[in-house]
């Protein structure tokens, strides 16, 4: 029985017709089964969220003599710097040549890096252009998510990220501090 009322008369007889007293027993056990029915169906039925993601398909490392590098022209590659504070830098110099005023600042907007890579895409030879990539310790996870928009917003499939060369560290420290 889930509940029950207590009916049984106090017996005294004294002739007087009392109001019954009722004492009311609720059985809370199949209130618990509902609970842990419903803590179960829950369990069972809920989705966890998933960890958003991004996947960087990287390939793999393999030594390659450097007499089989092959060489990229300077007007087929744009090299872009991403910097503190959501700026970017970009050349399209040699090493030799890049210096504070050779290394332009831009940002991620439309006018932006976006004109100047689609600017370099149309100056270089067909399917030999070259976009490399370095972050900087200043620059964001975030920067990076949106440099690798805007290789897919302008149909740049060849980039690469790479580390600075100690000569782009110290021009961009000397554009930095000026």
């Amino acid at each position: 029985m889930s509940a029950g009322v207590d009916t049984s008369n106090s017996g005294k007889g004294d002739g007087k017709v009392r109001a019954k007293k009722m004492n009311l027993n609720v059985d809370m056990a199949p209130m618990c089964d509902l609970g842990f029915l419903l803590i179960t169906f829950f369990m069972f039925t809920t989705t966890f969220s998933k960890p958003n993601i991004m996947h960087l398909n990287m390939p793999p490392k393999v030594e390659i003599p450097p007499s089989n590098i092959p060489e990229i022209k300077t007007k087929n590659s744009l090299t872009i710097i991403l910097g503190k504070d959501d700026k970017i830098y970009w050349h399209q110099q040699e090493q030799q040549d890049l210096n504070a005023s050779t290394l332009i600042e831009s940002d991620y907007s439309k006018e932006g890096i976006r004109k100047e890579i689609l600017r370099a895409q149309k100056q270089a030879d067909q399917n030999k252009f070259t976009v490399i990539i370095k972050p900087t310790d200043d620059s964001s996870y975030k920067n990076l998510v949106d440099i690798l928009d805007e290789m897919e917003i302008t149909n740049s499939d060849r980039y690469g990220i790479k580390e600075l060369s100690s000569k782009e560290k110290a021009v961009y420290k000397e554009k930095v501090n000026n």
